[in-house]
């Protein structure tokens, strides 16, 4: 970090910071200045004290980081791509992967017809949900144990990597047992105990941004997972919460282009989620691929009309293969290998 002193300050004033600097486990590099002096503090700040509360000593004018917070997975050490291999789907810069499937799964039989056919139209994963956190307490929570057993079901017949929500800390275990992808919704994308024990089970991670989290607070949520040896982290961009209503969240695409430029892990968008309605899902897709998105995870039913949660924004088995058509082009232009 840097310290920047009040102008003016004295040779004694300058040495004091310094011992708090030393005290703190760093060494100071002092930079006199004509008129105001820094202090390049060069250390471990994963082992040592924060240098920030220095900010409050009588000649210090601000405290500086030259470092981003989150380390593991920045550009700053990992200058190349961070691919993420799940069975044979592989998320990289040269690669294009679509998950696909029910919100929730209901039955057998709804999740492994949606598994069948979102794979006969190209996708490479299913998604569905077994635990559902949902924002009332009266609607659909899913079915739970049983929902993981459909889920490897849907898997042995189809061959498709599974992903699945982790909601409680509790499940973790239970939930790794069947998930190939541990999927961290958008309301416990803060949950820093359960993105902990979630990255202990080994599995890779979509980690989805907060409804209101900020770029920032979202790569240090995956710093958590990395922190725990566990680089296997895709990013989900999935629409945040703004005063619009004319979608259910607004889609920040600009996001994706930041987070590729501060981290090398793949990122992903979900506009299922950014949408609320089926109508917008292939508008916002072609311009996730076009933002330079590795990947989508759309919802996708057997008869979203009596789905048991978000009935409007999943598509119907004809809708998801017309989609794939129409999002081909756009993956082609851009230069990756759809499905690879």
């Amino acid at each position: 970090m840097i310290i920047v002193l009040k102008l003016n300050q004295s040779k004694e004033a300058v040495e004091e910071v310094e011992r708090h600097v030393r005290d703190l486990g760093y060494t100071p590099h002092t930079l006199w200045g004509e008129v105001r002096t820094v202090i390049a503090c060069i250390g471990d700040e994963t082992e040592h004290a924060s240098l920030e509360a220095l900010v409050n000593l009588p000649q210090v004018y601000e405290v500086l980081p030259i470092q981003k917070k989150y380390k593991l997975i920045s550009r700053e050490v990992h200058a190349e791509p961070m691919p993420v291999q799940v069975g044979e789907a592989r998320f990289s810069a040269e690669t294009f992967q679509v998950i696909a499937g029910p919100c929730a799964v209901e039955s057998l039989e709804q999740t492994v017809s949606t598994a069948k056919a979102v794979k006969a139209a190209g996708a490479t994963l299913l998604r569905g949900g077994a635990y559902k956190p949902r924002t009332s307490p009266y609607d659909f929570q899913g079915l739970g144990p049983e929902g993981l057993e459909i889920l490897a079901e849907a898997k042995k017949e189809t061959g498709l990597p599974v992903v699945t929500e982790l909601v409680s800390e509790r499940d973790a275990e239970r939930v790794a047992e069947v998930a190939d992808v541990i999927q961290i919704g958008a309301r416990n994308a803060l949950n820093y105990a359960l993105l902990t024990e979630a990255a202990k089970t080994s599995r890779a991670i979509l980690l989805k941004r907060g409804l209101s989290s900020t770029m920032q607070e979202w790569l240090l949520a995956a710093e958590y997972i990395a922190k725990q040896g566990n680089p296997r982290i895709i990013l989900c961009e999935r629409g945040i919460r703004t005063y619009e209503t004319a979608t259910r969240n607004t889609l920040d695409l600009s996001a994706v282009a930041v987070v590729k430029r501060e981290t090398g892990l793949p990122v992903i968008v979900d506009p299922s989620h950014a949408a609320g309605r089926a109508d917008l899902i292939a508008p916002l897709a072609k311009a996730g691929v076009a933002v330079g998105a590795d990947g989508l995870i759309v919802e996708v039913h057997p008869d979203p009309e009596h789905a048991l949660s978000d009935q409007a924004q999943q598509l119907t088995f004809e809708g998801f293969e017309a989609f794939m058509r129409e999002i081909r082009p756009y993956v082609e232009l851009s230069g990756r290998n759809g499905g690879g």
